[in-house]
């Protein structure tokens, strides 16, 4: 059995016309296909046609669509009288509220009505397609068609596949969603899919980090921005998308995966939510906002007016980034210790106690600095219990010498941006390596669902495939934390010296 999602007379029906609905009508009659629209509420549908037309005459009046392109996406779009209307579908997409009864009432009306080999399709970001799909008769016509919000903004589509999902289901949904100009991913029907599951890891680990007293809410954001290339620290995401969303989404796939250690929330989360600290949307979450919605930053920087150091011992001289760093900044550069200077090291993994310790350095002058990313926007410091202040605030005024911020925290195995970045790219490299999605589709989901610089999979070759495997290996190895663990993914193309984003 085959679709032919090109045939002239394609009709789509969206029931559901908030405004994912809108959205995927929207695309659907941009690509040229009539889209059907159903509400259940009263003059829902015609609401929701007028307010796709008034978007697209503003994008006219900008220039970004003609007239001709206007006329006829609006002729493509039909009002539905009743869910009868929807009978000649040859698609159905649903994009109703989530509650798995409604769901699963509204197939059963649906595969009585359209034909036999009509596909029906759910927009759920959260309740699995087998469970919609499980009182159907025919249930190998059914997947998911997980859109991201805006959608005519968001490129991005989760073709979700079923245990029973049939493969021509899957192709012509992929197919559609090419039409509609969106950029199609094919996913497992696992808690979260791809880009949800994927968007765990930066959010809990950051709460892990807080948890432990290591850094503030700011310090990890600003460093994720600043070295890494986020657009968005995890806290502040947290706080636009909405605690409300994401703490139940994360207990919904640390329960779908049996309490795997990967995906841990944390009670700091369940704190807010309880307190109804929703983030932007109430005026206050992970941070405080002023009355024009402004985020409060309480900073990540570190200030001194301690004089620049003049000398620092440098533990290895072949680490080429340190070096040019420090002659960068004007200071002498010491192979041996002169029993006064800074002593500067560059751990992979490691906390500056351990690293301290192993080498048999003085632990109250060793400064532990992360050269992850982009050292010219920000440098991240750490010292270990009971270090020398003196020493630590010229060391931090050397580095603070070219403009470059400083942020300091208390020690930690892998820092902040090690910490983060590894644990993002073992998700990427887990789900890739359990078949939620190819690897390449793993790294396009993210990047266009989450804005991420690089998709995890890529993450970890920007990393370093070997060095992402040894933060990973000395963070489990230090906490004796199971959460850490390396994905075999990832640890045997560590081993091999390929990229992450090798295929089986």
């Amino acid at each position: 059995m085959t679709l032919d999602i090109n045939r002239p007379d394609l009709t789509v029906g969206v029931v559901g016309n908030g405004a994912m609905g809108r959205g995927i009508a929207q695309v659907t009659a941009q690509g040229g296909i009539k889209a059907i629209l159903f509400d259940a509420a009263e003059g829902g549908a015609a609401k929701a046609k007028a307010a796709i037309v008034d978007i697209l005459k503003g994008l006219a009046a900008r220039g970004r669509l003609s007239e001709a392109d206007v006329a006829k996406t609006e002729a493509n779009l039909v009002v539905a009288d009743g869910l009868a209307d929807l009978k000649g579908c040859h698609i159905v997409i649903e994009a109703v509220f989530e509650n798995l009864e409604v769901k699963q009432k509204l197939f059963g009306e649906l595969e009585a009505m359209v034909a036999p080999d009509a596909i029906l399709a759910s927009n759920t970001s959260s309740i699995r397609i087998a469970s919609i799909a499980r009182s159907l008769k025919h249930r190998e016509r059914i997947c998911g068609m997980h859109y991201f919000n805006p959608v005519p903004l968001m490129k991005l589509v989760e073709v979700i596949r079923a245990a029973e999902t049939a493969q021509w289901v899957v192709a012509a949904m992929t197919a559609l969603g090419q039409r509609q100009t969106r950029v199609p991913v094919v996913v497992g029907d696992t808690p979260g899919f791809l880009v949800n599951l994927g968007g765990t890891a930066i959010g809990t680990e950051g709460l892990r980090i807080c948890q432990e007293g290591r850094a503030s809410v700011a310090q990890v954001d600003a460093v994720m921005r600043d070295t890494c290339g986020f657009r968005m620290g995890p806290f502040e995401l947290m706080d636009l998308t909405g605690i409300d969303v994401n703490f139940p989404a994360r207990k919904i796939i640390y329960e779908g995966f049996f309490h795997d250690r990967r995906m841990t929330p944390s009670p700091y989360h369940e704190n807010l939510y309880a307190a109804g600290k929703l983030g932007r949307k109430t005026g206050g979450g992970w941070y405080a906002y002023d009355a024009k919605g402004a985020k409060v930053d309480p900073g990540a920087d570190y200030a001194t007016d301690a004089a620049p150091a003049t000398s620092v011992v440098i533990m290895d001289p072949h680490n080429k980034k340190l070096t040019s760093l420090i002659a960068h900044d004007g200071a002498r550069m010491l192979g041996a210790d002169d029993g006064k200077s800074s002593i500067l090291v560059a751990p992979i993994g490691k906390d500056c106690t351990t690293t301290a310790v192993e080498l048999e350095l003085d632990p109250k002058r060793t400064i532990a600095v992360d050269l992850t990313g982009d050292t010219g926007k920000r440098i991240t410091v750490m010292t270990a219990p009971g270090a020398d202040k003196a020493v630590l605030d010229s060391a931090v005024a050397l580095f603070a010498k070219s403009g470059t911020k400083v942020t300091v925290i208390r020690d930690s195995p892998g820092f902040i941006a090690q910490r983060m970045c590894a644990m993002i790219a073992n998700l990427g490299c887990e789900m890739a390596m359990i078949g939620i999605a190819s690897a390449q589709d793993v790294d396009t989901a993210m990047t266009l669902g989450l804005n991420y610089p690089h998709g995890p999979l890529a993450l970890a070759d920007w990393l370093g495939v070997r060095d992402c495997h040894e933060i990973l290996v000395q963070l489990q190895a230090i906490t004796g934390d199971d959460r850490y663990r390396p994905s075999q993914w990832l640890r045997r193309r560590a081993m091999l010296g390929m990229s992450a984003t090798t295929p089986e």
